[in-house]
């Protein structure tokens, strides 16, 4: 009923009045409607296209308002768009979004509303609509909202403006390439996102790439946090691929974006989800940044601060981190999203900056005291990342797996140390590393820090689950010789059917560490006896 009055009021039967008041009638009543029932499709898309008529009118800022959020109710449906993605639609809404590319500044404060609703309307339409994702190429719009951006920089009341205007940004850069490369190449888009970023907090700075500790713990606003959460999405799109600087101005850049992301990591948001929000798309834009540039997440430490330190340096955002992984390990689901990005970036912060692997180990591989337990029994966060080196994503496995390894300084032995053979089997088997040694990469060396108690019960410790096991009584102690032959051909007899019916594959380790099929490692271990022997 309430589609059929609107269609009346927007064919112009009641005049603007009955049609605002009509409008927001019909807005309240489907403020949460997402699904729509196809036999009204057809209306639907007349009322779009009755919409875009009187918008394209000079018409008061009360009925604009409840026509673009009429607008943006119906754009949530896919299939009324076609007329509303067309250029002279889209540069309607442009137009009242204030798109353009003046420099004029935003004044009239009573029109914000209606800035607002357009870009709103602008959000579901790109998103629903691949031919309006091509039109905002060609309307260039990408340049329009950066330069909306600017105009925002030094405004009082237009936090919900910025916010929106980022989340077109975001979607636009996600959904189209070429807007990404045009917002990192051409628009200083970068720059743009990051200063937006910055305006988000009340930072002030006390060195080149250091922010002042602000110690009053308050918490950052709703807008401010929502606006923050938009510009680190859309900066995330924009890096994406930016893992080698090329330029000193390239380094300043991402070193001063990085900087920013400390003051993020070390700000708390208005409730516990928006703070986990923040935090997580903070660390998903750290993961872009060249891991180069990533010493500025830790500063040096004056007396006066009261804060973590480590070798002089403050720690603060590396235990934020910290803290952050563990709590999604403890939530036990969604790992490949939410753990592993925060895994990687540890692993690549602790791969090439000293201070911080040698720190982010003193809080996960403590020396070891009590071996009783296997290692991935526990509550300790080297106990749930050890179990994690098992899990069925292989992913989530591989990276947790990595990590261990970095902090092990890449040797085999350390990390047996504390996983155990049977966790490690699966990354020492991807590295070629089965027969033991090191990695790659080169470490500094460091003392030895095993403990007392380690070297003590070392003698006594079970390689493969890594722990000290009580004595069990051997079986074949009170078995005959003809016994013990009988129950070993039944092993064999038993591999022999489960290896012929493909079950399981025997193999074998080379020389170089890496495993091999059985038969091949055979065929190698008779060809090198044979030329042992030929040069005897």
């Amino acid at each position: 009923m309430e589609l059929e009055t609107a269609l009346e009021a927007v064919r112009g039967r009641g005049g603007a009045e009955g049609l605002e008041r009509v409008l927001s009638r019909y807005n309240e009543k489907n403020r949460a409607t997402f699904k729509f029932d196809p036999a009204d499709e057809e209306k639907r898309k007349n009322l779009c296209e009755g919409i875009l008529n009187i918008l394209e009118k000079d018409t008061k800022t009360s009925c604009q308002v409840a026509c673009l959020e009429a607008l943006r109710i119906l754009s949530r449906d896919k299939t009324v768009l076609v007329p509303v993605t067309t250029k002279e639609n889209m540069q309607i809404l442009m137009r009242l979004a204030k798109l353009d590319m003046t420099e004029d500044s935003l004044e009239d404060v009573s029109n914000f509303p209606v800035i607002v609703e357009a870009l709103k309307c602008l959000c579901n339409i790109v998103f629903n609509s691949a031919i309006a994702q091509k039109l905002s190429l060609e309307l260039n719009l990408a340049a329009m909202l950066c330069n909306l951006l600017k105009k925002c920089k030094d405004q009082q009341f237009v936090d919900d403006i910025k916010c929106f205007d980022l989340r077109l940004l975001f979607l636009l850069s996600l959904l189209h390439t070429d807007i990404r490369s045009q917002l990192h190449h051409e628009l200083q888009g970068l720059q743009v996102l990051t200063q937006a970023l910055e305006s988000s907090f009340s930072i002030r700075w006390t060195d080149k790439y250091k922010a002042a500790e602000e110690h009053d713990g308050s918490p950052l606003s709703l807008q401010g946090t929502d606006c923050a959460i938009e510009a680190l999405k859309a900066l995330f799109n924009v890096t994406l691929d930016s893992w080698n600087v090329h330029s000193e101005n390239e380094s300043h850049q991402f070193r001063y974006m990085a900087a920013i992301l400390r003051h993020c990591l070390l700000t708390v948001g208005p409730t516990e989800d928006k703070t986990e929000e923040l935090h997580s798309n903070a660390i998903n834009l750290l993961s872009n940044i060249p891991v180069s540039c990533l010493d500025v997440l830790i500063s040096p430490s004056t007396q006066e601060e009261t804060v973590l330190k480590y070798n002089g340096m403050n720690m603060d955002a590396i235990q934020v981190l910290l803290d952050f992984m563990e709590k999604r390990i403890d939530k036990g689901s969604c790992y490949r999203e939410g753990l592993t990005p925060v895994l990687s970036l540890l692993t690549e912060c602790c791969r090439a900056h000293r201070n911080i692997r040698k720190f982010i180990k003193a809080q996960v591989l403590p020396p070891l005291r009590d071996v009783s337990n296997r290692p991935e029994v526990g509550t300790t966060v080297r106990n749930k990342l050890v179990r994690l080196m098992t899990h069925v994503d292989l992913g989530v496995k591989q990276i947790a797996a990595e990590f261990l390894f970095v902090l092990c300084k890449e040797r085999v032995d350390n990390l047996l140390k504390y996983t155990g053979y049977g966790n490690a089997a699966g990354l020492l088997a991807a590295r070629g590393l089965l027969a033991g040694g090191r990695g790659d990469h080169w470490y500094s060396d460091d003392e030895d820090t095993d403990t007392e108690e380690y070297k003590t019960a070392k003698p006594n410790i079970n390689l493969i689950t890594g722990h000290v096991e009580e004595p069990m009584p051997n079986p074949m102690d009170e078995m005959t010789e003809e016994q013990k032959e009988y129950e070993a051909m039944k092993l064999v007899n038993m591999f022999d059917k489960l290896s012929r019916d493909e079950v399981i594959k025997p193999m074998g380790v080379r020389p170089d560490g890496t495993m091999t099929p059985l038969e091949e490692t055979i065929c190698q271990y008779q060809t090198n006896e044979q030329d042992s022997s030929d040069s005897d």
